[in-house]
């Protein structure tokens, strides 16, 4: 594919040191430039379904969606990306299959998974995003939480009760407001922008973002970026060296080279569904 050579990425995922399994989920297809992870919730082992059931879910629909549509092609309705519509609806149909194994099987209910799902294509980026794992970018020097949590925290943060330091001690932690499986339909929050040439992109879950301070996972982006396995070991480290209380998840991404589009008919695409 197209994008080998012009993205680089690297995931971990680890159980911590407190939990007895874990119950994240990720996937980092350079084939497909998607990157997606979930951190799953529910009864005893159930949040590692929830979690598996939406990334299968996510990586299957991608790839079968983008032998059909052009990825940065336009909607004329909602002026979104193809890309964009795609993970967003792949985000809902997640959704349908948590919500319905749920229903089926008692020691499930109530499970649900947060979701954040990133694909690149044509020198941009589209996001699909649910609960409180976060999308950083490190550009220029600068990082930036691309994502704004679903969870109480943000809203009382949002509401002006609380900075952001005090929300930190004052509110219970991993109370979220938004999940993928847990209610009939899903709310997705949809992000479109460029990629420039020497970006790096964190996708992680919870249990880095709750131990380890945005100073201290900048100043390790920065000193280990250029090597993204080594990166992402000293993250889960550090997230481990503070308690590792929960599952630890982390995705990273780095842009090496532009990746314009390849300009070809949707021909293509069905004629080598047939082979395939």
């Amino acid at each position: 594919m197209y994008l080998r050579g012009k993205l680089e990425m690297a995931g971990v995922t680890d159980v911590g040191r407190k939990r007895g399994h874990n119950e994240d989920t990720i996937a980092a297809e350079l084939a497909l430039g998607l990157a997606v992870l979930a951190d799953g919730m529910g009864g005893y082992k159930a949040g590692e379904v929830a979690s598996a059931l939406a990334v299968n879910v996510l990586v299957d629909e991608v790839r079968r969606g983008l032998r059909y549509h052009a990825a940065s092609e336009l909607d004329d309705v909602t002026g979104y990306t193809r890309a964009s519509l795609l993970i967003r609806d792949a985000t809902s149909r997640a959704n349908d299959s948590i919500y319905q194994a749920a229903q089926e099987q008692p020691q499930c209910q109530g499970m649900g998974t947060t979701l954040v799902s990133v694909l690149f294509y044509d020198n941009r980026l589209s996001v699909a995003h649910v609960g409180d794992s976060r999308l950083y970018r490190l550009r220029h020097g600068d990082m930036e939480q691309l994502t704004v949590d679903h969870s109480l925290m943000q809203e009382l943060v949002d509401r002006g009760f609380y900075t952001p330091e005090e929300a930190r001690r004052n509110v219970q932690k991993n109370l979220v407001t938004r999940a993928v499986g847990v209610d009939p339909t899903v709310n997705v929050d949809l992000q479109e922008d460029l990629v420039l040439p020497g970006d790096l992109y964190l996708i992680c879950s919870d249990g880095l973002s709750d131990l380890v301070d945005d100073a201290d996972i900048h100043l390790t982006l920065t000193e280990h970026g250029a090597n993204l396995p080594e990166a992402a070991r000293q993250l889960v480290e550090q997230a481990n060296a503070k308690g590792g209380t929960d599952n630890i998840s982390v995705i990273l991404v780095r842009t090496l080279r532009p990746f314009p589009a390849r300009r070809r008919g949707l021909w293509y695409a069905k004629l080598l569904d047939w082979f395939t």
